[in-house]
């Protein structure tokens, strides 16, 4: 019985999680991207300026995580160098801990410098559980820093997740 019960809420999981990221897994378009940076300055226009000023910067429009004590994310996206489209990159995920549920947000990745930007196209960018982000919400003061040259920002979309746990994001990058 509780075998079937946890078989259940697992299935129940997997669909809602699938649904809620759906967008992850369809490629990012460039009007995606532009949508995903338009809800990123309506929620808080200080961050149009901070990217204007980064050297480039990757946007996930739609990151999809889900977990069940073992849990991953998986997101695509578009890099920008000087606001030109110089690729396309992915987020890949895997966490461990208590953690239950499934939600969809949005990232946004900026780079200070050329050299900050290097070590990401060239596979060379792992955010780990000490990587700090900045959570984009309406009305709350924005107080964005670079960290080794990256500034991190993410931006719920849905979905309800519990989770105290440990993973990175490891990222791979085919230029345009």
């Amino acid at each position: 019985m509780l075998r079937r019960i946890i078989l259940m809420a697992a299935s129940v999981l997997a669909l809602a999680v699938a649904g809620i990221g759906q967008g992850a897994w369809a490629g990012a378009s460039d009007q995606d991207v532009k949508t995903a940076l338009a809800e990123f300055e309506k929620t808080n226009p200080k961050i149009g300026p901070f990217i204007k000023s980064a050297h480039g910067y990757a946007v996930f429009p739609t990151v999809g995580k889900g977990a069940i004590g073992i849990g991953g994310a998986h997101g695509d996206g578009l890099v920008y160098e000087k606001g030109k489209l110089i690729g396309s990159t992915t987020l890949g995920q895997i966490t461990i801990g208590f953690q239950l549920g499934g939600q969809a947000y949005r990232e946004l990745i900026c780079f200070q410098n050329q050299q900050a930007l290097d070590r990401f196209k060239g596979g060379n960018v792992e955010f780990d559980a000490q990587a700090s982000g900045v959570a984009v919400t309406a009305g709350i003061s924005f107080d964005a820093a670079y960290e080794h040259g990256v500034a991190i920002f993410t931006m719920a979309k849905g979905g309800l997740m519990y989770e105290a746990s440990v993973g990175g994001q490891k990222f791979s990058f085919e230029p345009k």
